[in-house]
């Protein structure tokens, strides 16, 4: 970042710059460019807030993260891609973010970002969006002045409160699915030379995490949870805010967000295919005897499956289709065959989704009984 004095000459030189743009476009704008500059007037645009900050004049230890944010209104007809980046005062700039919008009208989005100091800091931030047009937010003029922590001027006593902590993360890492529920906790351990009241903060990334005030005899021990839904690194300390302040060591701890293994597709296996009755009043109207046949469909979970029948080795055209969440039963039967006394062959079950599976051949009989 940079002193107030590099920020005056950056503006300076920016306001030069913007008077030759100027003086080379020329004062005077034609007919043509007042209609162009009148219809581009009058289509929507794109807009960026001036950013806000968390501690615009901060006074403290340090290192501290400043927190800014900036709302932008973007129009968006269809999908559109929102291209922006964070201008800083010492003339750098951040990497180019890309955000995807879609839907009609104009869409507000509010971008972020978080930075730490470690030394005294006077500067600026600004927001400039590079696509689907461009803009430029106003400057947000921040200043950061660390101070040291102030040493105590009593000699202490042996009746004097002594206070002291400790704290690490349980466990340090984690690596699997995020969902919600602690995944890492932290434990503090609060120790004192005699009895007294404790009060305490947690500071989680350098901001306030939770807080408390507790009873303390030689030790006593604190804690809060946290439940990352992302992939993240970072510390967590316990501060000692009265009857002395201290704190102690930083836990450090990171965590791995993997997505859970996809369930396996259901597999659908055929068995029990054989007779299920047999049909002889066709043997009235001088044809074979009529045949049903069964078998059983298993899933291993819901799915809808579609299978075919194969009788004497020609298929069925019909393509049926059954909902099978465990197992199921199907049926299906033939006719007899016109001027005969008996039907026979062999029949088969056949499943083409969502998986291919076969019954295997059972063989089938029946003759008409005799007049």
């Amino acid at each position: 970042m940079m002193s107030v004095g590099l920020a005056r000459k950056a503006a300076a030189f920016g306001a030069s710059a913007a008077m030759l743009a100027a003086l080379a476009a020329g004062l005077v704008a034609s007919p043509a460019q007042a209609a162009t500059a009148a219809t581009a007037k009058a289509a929507p645009k794109v807009s960026v807030s001036a950013p806000s900050v968390s501690a615009g004049d901060y006074e403290g230890t340090c290192p501290v993260k400043v927190n800014f944010s900036a709302k932008i209104k973007v129009p968006v007809k269809g999908k559109t891609e929102l291209a922006y980046r964070w201008l800083h005062g010492d003339g750098s700039k951040s990497k180019v973010k890309v955000i995807k919008l879609k839907g009609k009208g104009t869409k507000s989005v509010t971008v972020k970002q978080s930075i730490t100091f470690k030394e005294n800091v006077k500067g600026w931030e600004a927001v400039q969006v590079l696509g689907p047009k461009k803009a430029t937010s106003k400057k947000r003029y921040f200043s950061v002045s660390c101070q040291e922590p102030q040493e105590p001027k009593e000699v202490r006593s042996h009746l004097d409160v002594s206070v002291s902590a400790r704290a690490w993360a349980s466990p340090d890492s984690y690596e699997g699915v995020c969902t919600p529920g602690d995944k890492i906790g932290f434990v503090g351990l609060i120790e004192t030379n005699r009895p007294t009241r404790v009060r305490y903060r947690w500071i989680l990334n350098g901001e306030v995490a939770d807080y408390g005030t507790v009873r303390v005899r030689d030790t006593r021990k604190v804690g809060f949870g946290i439940s990352p839904r992302h992939s993240q690194r970072g510390w967590a300390q316990l501060e000692i805010l009265s009857p002395e302040g201290s704190s102690s060591n930083r836990a450090y701890y990171k965590v791995w967000c993997k997505d859970p293994a996809p369930a396996p597709a259901p597999k659908v296996s055929v068995s029990g295919v054989s007779e299920a009755g047999k049909r002889f009043d066709m043997c009235n109207d001088g044809r074979g005897p009529g045949v049903d046949f069964k078998a059983t469909l298993t899933s291993t979970g819901p799915t809808t499956v579609q299978y075919y029948w194969v009788v004497n080795g020609v298929r069925d055209h019909n393509t049926l289709e059954r909902s099978v969440n465990g197992s199921l039963d199907v049926t299906w039967g033939i006719g007899g065959a016109p001027n005969s006394t008996k039907t026979e062959g062999t029949v088969e079950l056949v499943v083409v989704s969502p998986n291919s599976a076969s019954s295997g051949v059972a063989s089938y009989s029946a003759t008409c009984p005799p007049k």
